[in-house]
């Protein structure tokens, strides 16, 4: 005869993989955000950044030839508002310096061939190691504190590796696991034991679903969803508004300052 906890062993185990597959997912999502953010501010930074100075140098142009005032504040404010110098390379990625653009920058705003900056997008591989080894070392699946803190520790590393799309590492990875000790199954013999235990699951799934929630509404997120198969394409389109952007104050700015040809 089935053991009276039996039913609801069956239930907490399908919410234990439930909840693993979503955290798979949310994770995915989030390495593929970093990733778009990351070459967003590789490739739009320096456009940004020369719009914004283009805009101070306006204000400050139009405030020398009036005198006014509120011209001179919002000169202020613009001059204000331009990302200062020391400290941009490393937000930027080698794009700029406290000397301004990099070669590979200017090249770009002049529409001359440009090396691709460096990007991260794991392999079809990579996601397969990684999703096999979320689901065999899932701190959720830990039967004590120690075990689960081993576990914590592991997936920390899996996380980072999959985020690197370190292919040859999630591989190294899982043969440590396989190699390492095999937890027993976990048999929770109280229904109490059981309750708890799914109600942690159900706070738990509610936790990530605003983490997604968060990275679906952030604006990298949001224009990932834009465009999820050809994230490149957005970008371009973006780099070709600004470019006209940036052609447009440039045109301004002569004209205020007497340099048009």
């Amino acid at each position: 005869m089935a053991r009276p906890e039996e039913r609801l062993e069956r239930a907490v185990r399908a919410a234990e993989q439930a909840l693993i597959e979503f955290e798979i997912a949310v994770e995915t999502f989030r390495v593929e955000v970093d990733n778009f953010s990351r070459l967003h501010h590789q490739k739009l930074g320096p456009m940004y950044s020369r719009l914004d100075e283009l805009e101070a140098l306006i204000a400050e142009a139009r405030a020398a030839r009036t005198g006014d005032p509120e011209d001179l504040r919002k000169a202020d404010e613009a001059r204000a508002r331009v990302m200062p110098m020391p400290g941009v390379e490393e937000l930027f990625h080698g794009w700029m310096d406290s000397e301004g653009l990099f070669p590979e920058a200017v090249a770009m705003l002049t529409d001359q061939p440009v090396r691709p900056p460096q990007r991260v997008r794991p392999s079809d591989e990579a996601r397969k190691l990684f999703r096999e080894l979320v689901r065999k070392a899932h701190p959720d699946l830990a039967q004590d504190e120690d075990e689960r803190k081993r576990r914590d520790e592991f997936i920390t590393r899996v996380n980072a590796a999959y985020a690197r799309g370190d292919e040859a590492l999630l591989r190294e990875l899982s043969a440590e696991w396989a190699a390492g000790p095999v937890p027993e199954e976990w048999k929770p013999s109280r229904s109490e034991e059981l309750y708890a235990r799914l109600e942690w699951l159900s706070q738990r799934k509610e936790m990530l679903t605003f983490v997604a929630r968060e990275l679906e509404e952030s604006a990298i997120g949001a224009m990932l969803k834009m465009a999820p198969e050809d994230p490149d394409r957005l970008l371009e389109e973006i780099a070709e508004q600004l470019l006209t952007q940036v052609g447009e104050r440039e045109r301004e700015l002569a004209e205020l300052t007497g340099q048009t040809s």
